[in-house]
């Protein structure tokens, strides 16, 4: 039995196989909106107490 994901940028059910090439995505289309997104920095992790200046410090 294939193991089934969601597509990260659609949530359509995917088979995770390597018959699907675009996987975890369903489609090139959603693989390259994922890529876009990443390109445009749109995905990040929030720093926690970030510091004030980063030029005191050393």
């Amino acid at each position: 039995m294939a193991t089934t994901v969601n597509c990260p940028t659609c949530g359509k059910k995917v088979e995770w196989s390597e018959k699907n090439k675009f996987r975890p995505f369903c489609s090139e289309r959603c693989k390259q909106i994922d890529l876009g997104a990443w390109a445009e920095e749109k995905y990040s992790i929030p720093a926690v107490n970030p510091p004030k200046d980063f030029d005191d410090q050393e």
